[in-house]
Order: structure tokens, then sequence, then C-alpha cells
């Protein structure tokens, strides 16, 4: 049995090691799945309208999100890179000779990537996948090239959908490394995301479990006071 057999669809934002869970909006579908070791996230977005998909990080563990692919999202339209960080790649290049896609990725962090991206994506660029329209930002900080991308629209219910990669997660803010890092990442998440997107907004992050900004905005004080 393939670990794609684990597809559940009761989501709960929650996904174990090896397994992938299914969200249905009214226009679009999400999967998560939870590949490698360090328990990254991979998303599978995909048009109901078109079937077309947007895939967000492929992680790890190439063999099972190919089979997750073709079983559940077989066009696959775009691989986006959130950052140049190694967990998040490495199953990027298999990935994409089996699919046949384009990658995308911030020019910042292109480098260090095995493929080089097809498209490059800047803050206030937008991502067109059939029906979905994807906003970018770009968040400073973590690395120097992170992005996050926010579907909005119909398909979504009227509840912004927004897949940041490690600039957010519950609880706090991406680690940070250099002196002035956190300063930019925290600054960069409150005027770009908190300071943009209402309490509603999903946040899928690149590690762990999904939260809302409504849950995590009033802690932003205390995350600037910590320092982390």
């Amino acid at each position: 049995m393939s670990a794609a057999d684990n597809l559940r669809d009761n989501y709960t934002g929650h996904v174990d090691p090896g397994t992938a869970a299914r969200r249905t909006l009214p226009g679009a579908t999400i999967i998560k799945a939870s590949v490698g070791p360090m328990d990254n996230n991979a998303y599978l977005v995909t048009c109901s309208e078109t079937g077309e998909t947007l895939l967000i990080d492929a992680a790890n563990d190439a063999e099972f999100l190919i089979d997750l692919v073709r079983r559940y999202a077989p066009k696959v339209s775009l691989i986006v890179t959130s950052h140049q960080h190694f967990d998040h790649w490495q199953a990027l290049e298999a990935v994409a000779q089996a699919t046949g896609a384009p990658t995308a990725a911030n020019e910042i962090d292109a480098g260090p990537l095995p493929v080089k991206p097809d498209r490059l994506l800047a803050g206030g660029d937008t991502v067109q996948i059939g029906k979905l329209t994807f906003d970018v930002m770009h968040l400073r900080g973590h690395t120097p090239g992170s992005i996050a991308l926010a579907l909005d629209g119909p398909a979504t219910g009227g509840v912004t959908q927004l897949f940041t990669g490690d600039c957010l997660f519950p609880g706090g803010v991406g680690k940070t490394r250099q002196p002035g890092d956190f300063t930019q990442l925290l600054e960069d998440v409150t005027t770009r995301v908190f300071d943009v997107y209402g309490d509603s907004t999903v946040v899928y992050p690149g590690h762990g479990d999904d939260t809302t900004l409504g849950a995590d905005r009033p802690s932003l004080a205390d995350w600037r006071e910590r320092g982390w």
C-alpha cells in the first residue's frame, strides 16, 4: 500500500508524518502532506473547475508526492519553492521531472535550488492556476528571498488561504540567525500579512499544524518583546 492511500478527508490542519489530508473549499481543494524527517509540509492546491494544481514545496519523499499527484492532482501547472533551505526542495528535481511542471521561486533564493526556476516571483506578483489567483508576498528575515502565497476569491468562500513557508507558524515567526533578521521578519509579517488579511485567514506553514491570523494576532507584541 502506498503512503498516498493514507489521504484523509476529515481535514483538521494536522497531518502525521507520511500521511496527507484534503480540505475541500467551494472552488478548490488543498492536500497537505507531511514528508521527510523534519515534518515538512507540501501542499497541492487544485482548482476544482479546471483541475489545474499548484504544488508548494516539493520538500521530500519524491515517490510519495508523485503518487499523490498522479492519484489526486495530475495537472500540476507550477511548482513553487517558498525559500532556499535544503529541507524544502529535496524532491523538487524528481517531482519536476515526473510532472513536467515548470518551477518558480524568488530570485534572491534561487541559487541553491537543484533546478533553475522557470519563473521568478517577487512581492506583488500573482500566480494564476486555473481560476485560482495567488498573491505573492516577499517576507525577509528567515531567508532573504522567502515568499508566501495568499489565495483569495470565490474559490475560498471568502476565507483567505495563506501559505507561509517558514516565515509564520502557530506561536511565532520562523527562525532567524543574523542580527536584525528577526526585526525584519516580524516587521514584514506584521505589515504584509497581519495588517492586510483578516482574522479568519488560515495559515498553512512549512512545518507542523495550521493556525489562523486571529489566533496569533494578540501575541504580536509578545513576540516582539521576547525577540524570537
